[in-house]
């Protein structure tokens, strides 16, 4: 039996040599390195992020996430001094708690204290059994993560610790909703001078809203990724942004996020209801046809992840690596603070 290569995990590595994880983003953001690849020509163009409006098409429109990053990473101590990190996962109030994940060296016990910056503390309150936890704080859980919380950059920037400076970098300029524990990162290479160029060009924006979970940063662990389970996340969208998305000629999904909500709401895209909340665990991957764009502006992604294999699932797996491995000689910067690809589809 043949077995097709797209459907397996193995077929979506590549090489990354490690400096070519960006640390930190390119100052102003617009400055960084834009790969532009034309479907219709089979064309890569370098260029950077300022001259995007050069690339895209008149009259598009741009989809994006305004949803915020919070700083939901606490680093303390239990009362014997032993270090403990907390990641708050939902900032929903949760069976008198608030849903956790917990790393500590020492097996975690109902009733543990865990002391934080600015006498915030934490009583662990309800052990899930999934790994995740329930903690009460003494405090406001607005005041915990302003007294105590830090900004939750993935692991392979700076090995996960965050500054002052991730505030802002790690942040989009049109952020909104919070509730996201990872940033969309697509859209952190906008700029108001981007805009401005955008709109002269009459390229417009709406706007989504999917908050990033942890569950975005889960490696695919099957070899087949059909059996890998995708995770679910909470979007939702205004009327006037739907309207205006559905009326447009040429719909650009900035990040895969966006992409995401397009996607799962497209099966039904008039009759949804504005403002709603909903989830999706939708996976995209090659073999899935993606009717809601004429493109997408992206980052470089992790080999073997799901994100990867979203952007396979839009000009296929074979022509993604190439483009990958382009970038790769180009010294492209890879990653959430790194450079970004335009991706224009083949027109039908």
């Amino acid at each position: 039996m043949t077995i097709d290569k797209d459907h397996l995990l193995s077929s979506y590595d590549y090489d990354l040599p490690p400096e070519l994880i960006a640390q930190r983003p390119c100052y102003p953001r617009h400055k960084s390195r834009l790969l532009v690849y034309n479907e219709n020509l089979d064309q890569v163009t370098h260029t950077t992020f300022e001259h995007i409006h050069d690339h895209l098409p008149q009259n598009s429109k741009l989809v994006l996430n305004q949803s915020k990053v919070y700083p939901c990473r606490l680093i303390g101590k239990k009362d014997t001094g032993a270090k403990i990190e907390v990641f708050i996962l939902s900032t929903e109030i949760q069976d008198e708690g608030y849903l956790c994940l917990i790393k500590s060296s020492k097996k975690k016990n109902s009733g543990d204290l865990y002391h934080f910056d600015n006498e915030v503390v934490g009583e662990l309150i309800g052990l899930i059994g999934d790994g995740t936890f329930i903690i009460k704080f003494n405090l406001a859980i607005d005041e915990v993560l302003d007294k105590a919380g830090s900004i939750p950059i993935p692991p392979y920037i700076r090995s996960g610790i965050s500054d002052d400076k991730d505030f802002d970098d790690y942040q989009t300029v049109f952020a909104k909703e919070s509730g996201s524990v990872a940033a969309p990162t697509a859209g952190l290479h906008f700029t108001e001078d981007v805009f401005k160029n955008l709109s002269e060009k009459n390229i417009t924006q709406s706007f989504v809203t999917l908050h990033v979970g942890l569950g975005t940063f889960a490696p695919v662990k099957s070899e087949s990724i059909h059996d890998h389970k995708m995770h679910t996340e909470k979007y939702f969208v205004e009327k006037k942004d739907w309207q205006e998305i559905l009326s447009a000629d040429k719909r650009f999904a900035v990040g895969t996020t966006s992409l995401r909500v397009l996607e799962s709401l497209w099966p039904d895209k008039e009759s949804i209801k504005p403002l709603h909340l909903y989830d999706t665990d939708i996976f995209l991957h090659p073999g899935i046809d993606v009717k809601s764009i004429s493109g997408l502006i992206t980052n470089f992604h992790l080999p073997g992840s799901t994100l990867l294999m979203l952007v396979s699932s839009l000009i296929g797996r074979e022509k993604t690596l190439q483009l990958y491995d382009i970038a790769i000689k180009e010294r492209y910067r890879f990653f959430s603070y790194g450079d970004a690809m335009l991706i224009i589809r083949k027109e039908n």
